[in-house]
């Protein structure tokens, strides 16, 4: 197949492109040309929010699948609409469990509860503000998946609402690092005082995912993807105690910034559509001390058991 991949040079994006030329694919990588393409793939380089410079990058060229790693605001989408539109069959957008960040459910949280046809769009937002799309991340995304969803799009569309990802020795948020560094010297973890255990994927089976999403599945509309086995701030917490030594204090607090993988809902997605549609995922208990050991120390502590 003919894969385009927008942004995805690094993290899971960059075990996706192994994973494509692995198996045979021809890849086209598109980005702004920041870092050096991969090595095996077709690079074009283009501002994806410059829809003039899209389509000169890619006058003449069209695609099987595009999977878009970097789509953030309903404007990418709006321009992705239309440049993509006769390019492509099927577009499959990397999007987030934070499309849910104002839910708050006992039971795991399936698509359907988020309404993307009655969700408003609002273009006019200050999307090209770095600090305003920070702090607007799920709503970017969601008001992305809605400009999709609509009818017209010219091309068959699907969302892959990632979990929150563990593992690797490049993972890039330092959030482990920061608990680790914490639980080392004795220093209070703040966590709420309700602390909602979270869903997670190991980035291994996100690129796996992906890489099925794209070029084996034929679903359309979002999907949840994620490990079984919900994690709590302790269980992290104590694997990390495992690896680095220390012991982990944990601080209730009744306001204030909490440290991450500490939340004071309940939004754990559920993953039964995509095991519908043929993906089986692993349990976190076979793959957390792998990829914490990733991250920690650049090498895993064992070997991982997740779906490929």
């Amino acid at each position: 197949m003919d894969v385009l991949i927008i942004g995805g040079n690094r993290y899971f994006g960059k075990r996706l492109i192994t994973r494509l030329l692995d198996a045979g694919h021809r890849v086209t990588v598109l980005n702004r040309g920041s870092s050096p393409a991969p090595e095996g793939v077709i690079p074009l380089v283009a501002d994806r929010n410059d829809e003039a410079a899209l389509e000169r990058a890619l006058a003449g060229r069209s695609f099987d699948v595009v999977v878009d790693q970097v789509c953030y605001t309903p404007r990418h989408a709006d321009i992705a609409r239309r440049v993509f539109a006769g390019r492509t069959r099927r577009y499959v957008m990397t999007s987030t469990v934070e499309v849910y960040e104002y839910e708050d459910s006992a039971a795991p949280v399936a698509e359907d509860v988020l309404d993307l046809a009655a969700l408003p769009v609002d273009l006019g937002l200050r999307w090209e503000d770095p600090e305003f799309l920070e702090e607007h991340y799920g709503e970017g995304k969601r008001q992305a998946e809605a400009v999709f969803a609509a009818a017209g799009a010219g091309f068959a569309w699907a969302s892959v609402r990632v979990a929150h990802v563990l593992g690797g020795a490049d993972d890039f948020t330092g959030r482990v690092a920061h608990y680790a560094a914490r639980i080392r010297s004795g220093e209070p973890v703040a966590v709420p005082v309700v602390n909602r255990p979270a869903t997670y994927v190991y980035v291994e089976e996100i690129a796996a995912f992906l890489f099925w999403a794209a070029v084996e599945a034929e679903f359309a509309g979002p999907v949840n993807a994620h490990s079984h086995g919900p994690l709590t701030t302790a269980e992290i917490c104590g694997e990390i105690e495992r690896l680095v030594g220390g012991r982990t204090v944990f601080q209730e607090v009744e306001v204030g910034e909490v440290s991450p993988f500490s939340f004071t809902r309940a939004y754990a997605m559920d993953n039964s559509r995509a095991e519908r549609l043929g993906f089986r995922f692993s349990h976190s208990s076979k793959w957390l001390g792998t990829a914490l050991a990733e991250t920690l120390h650049g090498k895993p502590a064992g070997d991982a058991e997740v779906a490929v």
